[in-house]
């Protein structure tokens, strides 16, 4: 499994990252690095777009769903049948939202060990053939951050980038409900919980990127604006469909 990690993972990102360093103009490892998180972005669009139109399928299924909650709400079999339903009627399916995560999750492992690791000569012997060795690689991002140790100030802008991409995912407009019934309570908690995690993720972003390298605060950065881009965009085709219709 290590070997296989090292092979399909490791080694081209450690590669892609010295092959950006020696062609973007400045030689700083941060511009290779964003350089490399947007490649990654692009080759994981069609998933990115698919997991987005998901999510914005199941905030439009949000007043059927509790519906349903209120409808079978003593009975949990019958209530998850008909959200299987549901869900298969409206051709959505509730995971698709979590594969990205799911992918970026070992890239994200993968870069960490490859800025632990870091770029010595020792290192640097390790690259492809066809990749030229630069002989040392400048840690310095804009001549004032080492992206080898960990940086507070790109932490929190990590966090205030999450901040914005969660907000986007957030209804905005729950559906109302009759006071005093089941569905009213599971739609407040609902509500609380999107408030909650619009906040708790940031949070956990800076507390977390203040404790990791700050090359790979950069990438997080970069992941978050590029994630924000895409979200507008799938969000506006879909507003423009809708129009169509």
């Amino acid at each position: 499994m290590g070997n296989l990690f090292h092979t399909f993972l490791y080694d081209p990102i450690f590669n892609l990252l010295v092959f950006f360093y020696g062609i973007i103009p400045g030689a700083e490892i941060g511009f290779a690095i964003i350089a490399l998180t947007i490649l990654i972005k692009v080759i994981l669009w069609p998933f990115m777009s698919k997991s987005l139109k998901a999510q914005k399928a199941l905030q439009e299924l949000q007043p059927k769903i509790e519906e349903l909650k209120a409808k079978y709400a003593d009975d949990r079999e019958k209530l998850a049948k008909e959200m299987m339903e549901l869900y298969q009627t409206e051709k959505v399916n509730p995971l698709s939202s979590c594969l990205p995560i799911i992918i970026q999750l070992p890239i994200l492992i993968a870069l960490y060990r490859v800025l632990l690791a870091g770029f010595g000569p020792e290192t640097l012997l390790n690259l492809y053939t066809f990749v030229p060795n630069p002989g040392s690689i400048n840690h310095i991002f804009l001549g004032v951050i080492d992206l080898s140790v960990p940086s507070v100030y790109l932490a929190v802008l990590a966090g205030y980038f999450q901040f914005m991409q969660t907000r986007m995912l957030i209804q905005r407009r729950p559906p109302k409900q009759v006071r005093g019934k089941k569905g009213a309570m599971d739609e407040s908690m609902l509500a609380s919980m999107n408030k909650s995690m619009m906040y708790f993720m940031p949070a956990i972003t800076v507390v977390i990127g203040s404790s990791l390298p700050a090359g790979l605060t950069v990438y997080w950065v970069t992941v978050n604006i590029v994630s924000i881009l895409q979200q507008q965009f799938v969000f506006s085709k879909i507003r423009d469909v809708k129009k169509e219709d």
